[in-house]
């Protein structure tokens, strides 16, 4: 009975097939595009790109003092975030002679400072791969940039080995990228110098082995980093490693050539060692934990065809300094690994996020160390600029590109700090400040949700207040206080 059953089943079932006609079959494939060229900032429209979220930079390469040639190889691990059919890293001047994607040759082209890159085949939204791509020649140093004020920044070579500062726009200068801080990525470095040089990265030393005339440097960044933070200095480094006071790992390279040339500084290790344990630790009190598994500076006599450059960056875990500085330049540079590098701005015209709280940062160290108070510093930024003073034509929260280091960002900003923290009151301005870092931290953050941040915690409306110290030019009347 129970076959017979079975059988009469089949034999009642009904079976439909549907014929697929091509264009039916052709919808059911994913349809591949290209990334955008681009992520769209207001400021550098061509940096960054669409398409992927970069997660991992493994950046390999060999430099040679004596001739400036660079040789690398750079593997990005990355996210697509649509159907890729080709896609773009930002890389300047150098010679690419080879692109995998996933092991596998891929066709490239340059386009200015775009590679594009296509792969065999499409790359699916959501799926990860790695993309390497080996490259040579002398990196070429940007000058006459107004953005910096015509000072010579990106890969730079020094009379000993390089280093590289990159803001904002000149990691591409070095290695291939999605060079915008709105893709944040860890890093590894592996570095081949001369055997009497040394190298100094982001983050934390790995390896050094020596082999024949050569030595590897190995550093590596754990932590999400923007790309125009990211710096491999070549050169013949005096080391200090060790922990802050509060127990921060700390690392600081002195260029050798520094001793004695600051006469109210003849040892510079032990005022960079010192100076950057006490405002690292200060800071970490002040706007919350810090975010990186090590702090310090890289200190480096530096010069471009003969004459000295007036640098400093605030590159992740340790700044970079171009001379001896005072402690004033430190601790505005370490207030940058919590504004700036631990939040990033998403994009350039809010750069006032790092630029205005560093200056406030540096001013509370300036008052903590006897110097005048916050309150007087920014009144006095005030009445150093009249109401007819070109100063006041810069908005603070979009200076524009080629004014977006100007003083109104850093000294203004720092101001506008300044009033906002006596309008709101002291606790409500430092809950809003750790607030804003730990909400933000290894991310990017706006200045629409940093007004939106300080309306919650305050619990005022604050909107009239930004509106005419943020976005508006002009000189408004003094705040009584």
């Amino acid at each position: 009975m129970r076959k017979k059953r079975v059988l009469l089943a089949i034999a009642t079932s009904t079976v439909s097939l549907v014929a697929l006609t091509p264009a039916a079959l052709a919808n059911t494939r994913p349809q591949f595009t290209p990334g955008a060229t681009g992520i769209g900032d207001p400021y550098f429209p061509l940096e960054g790109n669409g398409g992927y979220d970069a997660q991992h930079y493994d950046v390999a390469f060999s430099y040679d003092p004596a001739t400036h040639r660079l040789d690398g190889t750079t593997s990005v691990t990355a996210r697509a975030t649509q159907n890729l059919a080709r896609f773009d890293l930002d890389l300047q001047q150098l010679d690419v002679s080879k692109v995998t994607v996933d092991g596998r040759s891929a066709t490239f082209t340059r386009d200015g400072q775009e590679l594009q890159i296509t792969p065999r085949h499409g790359i699916r939204k959501n799926a990860r791969f790695v993309v390497a791509v080996t490259y040579g020649g002398v990196p070429q140093t940007i000058v006459g940039s107004p953005v910096v004020f015509g000072s010579p920044y990106g890969f730079v070579h020094t009379d000993d080995g390089a280093f590289m500062g990159d803001e904002p726009n000149a990691a591409s200068t070095w290695f291939p990228s999605n060079d915008h801080p709105s893709d944040k990525a860890s890093f590894t470095f592996r570095v081949t110098v001369p055997k009497d040089r040394s190298v100094i990265a982001n983050g934390r030393l790995v390896s050094q082995r020596t082999t024949g005339d050569r030595s590897t440097w190995v550093w590596d960044e754990k932590y999400p980093m923007a790309t125009y933070l990211a710096t491999a200095d070549i050169g013949q480094w005096q080391f200090k490693t060790g922990k802050t006071p509060g127990g921060i790992p700390e690392t600081v390279a002195v260029d050798p050539k520094l001793i004695g040339r600051d006469p109210n500084h003849p040892d510079p290790m032990a005022f960079f060692w010192d100076t950057t344990a006490q405002a690292t630790d200060l800071w970490s009190k002040t706007f919350g934990k810090f975010a990186f598994d090590s702090t310090g500076a890289i200190a480096d006599l530096a010069t471009y065809n003969g004459q000295a450059i007036g640098f400093s960056l605030e590159t992740q875990t340790r700044p970079l300094y171009s001379d001896v500085r005072n402690t004033n330049t430190i601790a505005h540079e370490l207030a940058h690994q919590w504004f700036g590098d631990a939040v990033s701005v998403q994009d350039w015209n809010d750069v006032w996020l790092n630029e205005s709280f560093a200056t406030f940062a540096q001013w509370l160290w300036a008052e903590k160390q006897g110097g005048a108070t916050v309150h007087d510093q920014a009144r006095a930024t005030y009445n150093r600029h009249g109401a007819t003073d070109t100063w006041w034509n810069v908005v603070i929260a979009d200076p524009q590109r080629d004014t977006m280091f100007h003083d109104r960002v850093y000294s203004g900003g720092g101001m506008v700090l300044e009033f906002l923290r006596e309008k709101i009151g002291d606790d409500a301005f430092f809950s809003l400040l750790h607030t804003w870092f730990e909400q933000h931290k290894y991310g990017n953050g706006s200045t629409e949700q940093f007004t939106a941040l300080a309306n919650k915690v305050a619990h005022q409306n604050l909107d009239s207040f930004f509106q005419t110290w943020l976005h508006s030019p002009g000189r408004p009347p003094l705040p009584q206080g």
